[in-house]
């Protein structure tokens, strides 16, 4: 689990109404469907989505969803640092990337492979662009 994720863990039960707007107002810039919305955040009901969208501070998160939660928001902050012309950083998920990591596909459908280690992947792959190596 990403140390950024167990701090969050830690908070306790405030940590959902704060999390959940901020992730959700990510998934509208990134102009995600409900269906990716899920994925990303590795629900299988909708009812939960609309439920955290509604009501996000009676939301009970587990390790995993605040792990994604976690890499969603290094992913956002990565590309705000990386682009900040904020169109282009919120395009860059849905355009088609050369590098061998997405083979030519959108780094979004490397996320939407649904595994929290996809997540991270590009979360390193972001970080490492930040850090120059």
């Amino acid at each position: 689990m990403s140390a950024q994720a167990e701090q969050l863990l830690q908070r306790g039960a405030s940590v959902p109404g704060a999390l959940l707007p901020a992730i959700f107002n990510i998934f509208r810039q990134w102009r995600l469907t409900g269906a990716q919305q899920m994925t990303l955040l590795g629900l299988s009901n909708e009812k939960t989505l609309y439920n955290w969208k509604n009501q996000p501070e009676k939301a009970k998160l587990t390790r995993d969803s605040l792990e994604r939660a976690s890499y969603i928001l290094g992913i956002y902050k990565s590309l705000q640092i990386l682009l900040p012309d904020q169109a282009l950083a919120d395009q860059w998920l849905a355009t088609g990337n050369d590098n061998p990591l997405f083979n030519g596909t959108a780094p979004l459908e490397r996320l939407l492979a649904g595994q929290v280690v996809d997540l991270a992947v590009v979360r390193d792959f972001l970080d490492a662009q930040r850090s120059g190596w």
